[in-house]
């Protein structure tokens, strides 16, 4: 350096703390952190925070170091004339942060740059009382936060709770708002609260929330937080290098997305898939089934997870839905504590496939027991001869109205292969009931449709839905129980039961794609209708049937991402059962896509991605043929992938989430799902599913052949003579 006569005594300075500078700029480094400001500038900063906070944790864990206080005034004094302090939100969110009036004013007086959460007061300005929300998400209203979190993009505060303050030019607001990852209507038409603002005298950024509760509360997206701790520092700093911040999420992907996974990976998975429903308590035991009477009178069966002193059951009183998609400010979810004959029946598979790989009898007992609860102990089953509701299931035990032939054929494929796996023919005659009760009341043209009225039914009679000229166009309601009527006739030879399904089958495709009715997304549509085409070309394998299966697949891979997940995909206008949320007031207010548009780019794993993974596994046994293969493989490891990893919730650990974003590689979507939002989890439709073709492919072994042998025909005259006691089978191609 050269040195003048003004400025020698700086210059001697200078070069006197080079090597000081170099230790730390060696130690940054040795630490792995990338935040060189932080290490070179740690003095810059001033913490009053528990030591425990998130972010004064994260920090540290980066190798910074700060000084740390439980009191603001003590901090203030503390801080250096002209740096930055962070008075955070110890008592969130039960207690505000309380600052007086005189650590703001010297504060003031040292021009420190004070960011406060939750406040109790500011000066000159009005705080308003604590409040939560209910279906309200983070907007970002200023592009302050740079290209990671640009104007309208929206973040996930879980189970926030903020002080009410008015203020001009917020950088971020909450509110309800629609969209998948942006707020698509703007925030013209819904009620916003600033969560972010500079106050109007300047040198103070309020927080009228607790942003430093982002590892615990589990906020989302991981990308858009470090974008906005980036414009914090940076505030704080008034420097343009300031520090990316670097966490372990508690609950996250088992494996990164280009991680190379181990050669047990599969095994592994579906062993802590199994694992997770008693981690979850998920099993009703018998010292504790008294408290779901109770807690299914609850608003929304939703409450609290099983406390861990409650022992889980072995299947004989059931199994819990799953785990709702709500996060408190701890991280934690609640269970959803509705007993459905669905998620029993093929969670029943997903035990007896676990327990034949790892030769764990528990698992098959638990498996043979949750039919057994279904069928015989639940009173689901509707068991008397003489009413033309025979053979159904009602879906809950408390609805006695809505009868579901998706539910019920879930509980039919569940059946079947336990059955084969343990050697048992104990449910052949209920089995075979229950498919025989969906068939006959669907209609000549081969639909059933979405359900059908228990009262209605009582009323008029099975043979009116069987002489109906119902039309259905849509798989998810329909395609399933296709499967199941090939596999009945291939068992049985009984022939409406491929005219009718051949049928359905031929309409189905001849109006495919622009005619399709879609649930949340057409994607879910073609992944339920590739087991029925695998399981037609079982019965009749033509050319014109691997055309069909071949174009279905060919639409669902130009949508697989090179990752393997598949992305979601809307159908045509109009045509949607629950589409987006047309408006910002009708976000959370029904069932709803994850997306909002087409190429956003997230996958399913309670419509899509489970359902698919199955159809593409039996797709690839009846055919073989490698392109159904391929996908299955590249899909199967994608969902190896982003299970649940979580030592904080142990009870979210093998667990798989509704929604994932692939991009971002990030639990994410739009939770406009009234019921089963983005982070839920779903025991048969998302866990069985996943779990039992994930062990079919460790045993090598599919479905068709694996019930191959069924004996269930050997029932076929007693029961089609009590069902169809005068039948005239009028089906029509």
């Amino acid at each position: 350096m050269v040195m003048d006569s003004e400025n020698g005594t700086l210059s001697m300075l200078i070069l006197h703390r080079i090597p000081l500078l170099v230790a730390l700029i060696h130690s940054a480094v040795a630490s792995g952190s990338s935040s060189l400001i932080l290490a070179q500038e740690g003095a810059g900063l001033t913490f009053c925070c528990a030591p425990g906070n998130d972010l004064y944790r994260v920090l540290s864990e980066m190798g910074q170091k700060y000084k740390r206080f439980d009191d603001p005034m003590a901090a203030v004094k503390s801080a250096p004339n002209g740096t930055g302090i962070l008075v955070l939100a110890d008592g969130y969110p039960d207690r505000t942060t309380d600052v007086s009036s005189e650590t703001f004013a010297e504060a003031a007086r040292k021009k420190l740059r004070l960011f406060i959460e939750y406040p109790s007061n500011l000066p000159n300005m009005r705080v308003g009382k604590s409040r939560g929300v209910e279906l309200e998400r983070g907007v970002a209203t200023s592009s302050v936060f740079g290209p990671g979190l640009a104007p309208m993009d929206i973040v996930m505060i879980h189970d926030c709770h903020f002080v009410e303050i008015a203020a001009d030019k917020a950088e971020m607001v909450i509110a309800k708002v629609a969209g998948f990852d942006k707020a698509v209507y703007g925030l013209k038409d819904t009620p916003s609260f600033p969560l972010l603002f500079e106050h109007p005298r300047g040198g103070i950024l309020v927080c009228t929330t607790k942003f430093s509760h982002f590892v615990t509360a589990r906020y989302a997206t991981r990308e858009a937080w470090q974008a906005i701790w980036k414009r914090i520092f940076h505030w704080l700093q008034t420097s343009t290098d300031v520090p990316l911040l670097e966490w372990t999420p508690t609950v996250r992907p088992a494996y990164a997305r280009d991680a190379k996974l181990p050669p047990n990976a599969a095994r592994e998975a579906i062993q802590r898939g199994i694992a997770w429903h008693s981690k979850a308590r998920l099993l009703i035991g018998e010292s504790w089934k008294d408290e779901y009477e109770k807690r299914r009178k609850h608003p929304g069966a939703v409450g609290p997870i099983p406390e861990e002193s409650l022992p889980p059951g072995d299947g004989s009183n059931g199994l819990l839905e799953g785990i709702c998609s709500r996060v408190d400010y701890r991280g934690i979810q609640p269970a959803v504590w509705t007993l459905r004959s669905d998620c029993n029946g093929e969670s029943a598979l997903a035990f007896a496939l676990s327990g034949r790989m790892s030769g764990d009898t528990h698992s098959a007992a638990i498996a043979a027991n949750l039919l057994d609860w279904v069928y015989f102990k639940s009173k689901l089953y509707l068991d008397d001869p003489a009413k033309p509701n025979y053979g159904l299931l009602r879906w809950t035990p408390d609805n006695s109205q809505a009868l579901y032939q998706d539910n019920d054929v879930k509980v039919m494929l569940g059946c079947m292969g336990t059955a084969a796996l343990q050697k048992t023919d104990r449910w052949d005659k209920v089995l075979l009931s229950n498919i025989l009760a969906n068939f006959r009341t669907t209609g000549r043209l081969g639909f059933r449709g979405e359900r059908i009225e228990n009262p209605d039914l009582l009323q008029r009679g099975w043979q009116s839905y069987w002489q109906a000229d119902t039309i259905r166009l849509s798989p998810h309601f329909e395609a399933w129980s296709w499967a199941v009527y090939l596999w009945l006739y291939d068992k049985t030879k009984y022939e409406p039961l491929l005219e009718k399904t051949r049928s359905g089958i031929r309409r189905m495709m001849k109006e495919y794609p622009d005619n399709w009715f879609w649930t949340n997304g057409v994607q879910q549509e073609r992944g339920r209708m590739l087991l029925t085409l695998a399981w037609l070309i079982r019965v009749e394998d033509t050319a014109e049937h691997r055309a069909w299966l071949k174009r279905i697949f060919d639409d669902l891979r130009e949508d697989q991402d090179p990752c393997g997940a598949i992305r979601e995909e809307l159908g045509t206008p109009g045509k949607g059962c629950m589409a987006p949320p047309v408006s910002n007031a009708a976000y959370g207010t029904g069932e709803a896509p994850l997306i909002h548009r087409n190429g956003d780019p997230v996958a399913d794993m309670l419509y899509t991605c489970n359902f698919a993974l199955l159809g593409l596994h039996e797709a690839a046994a009846a055919t073989d043929e490698p392109q159904y293969r391929e996908a299955e493989d590249k899909l199967a490891d994608f969902l190896i992938r982003i299970q649940v990893r979580s030592e904080a919730h142990p009870e979210l650990d093998g667990a798989w989430f509704r929604a994932f974003d692939f991009t971002k590689w990030d639990y994410w979507g739009s939770n406009a799902d009234a019921g089963w939002g983005a982070w839920a989890v779903e025991c048969g439709w998302t866990q069985g599913w996943i779990i039992s073709v994930l062990a079919m492919r460790q045993e090598k072994i599919n479905l068709w052949d694996l019930t191959r042998k069924s004996r269930i025909a050997t029932h076929m005259p007693e029961v089609r003579a009590l069902m169809f006691p005068d039948e005239a089978p009028n089906s029509a191609e």
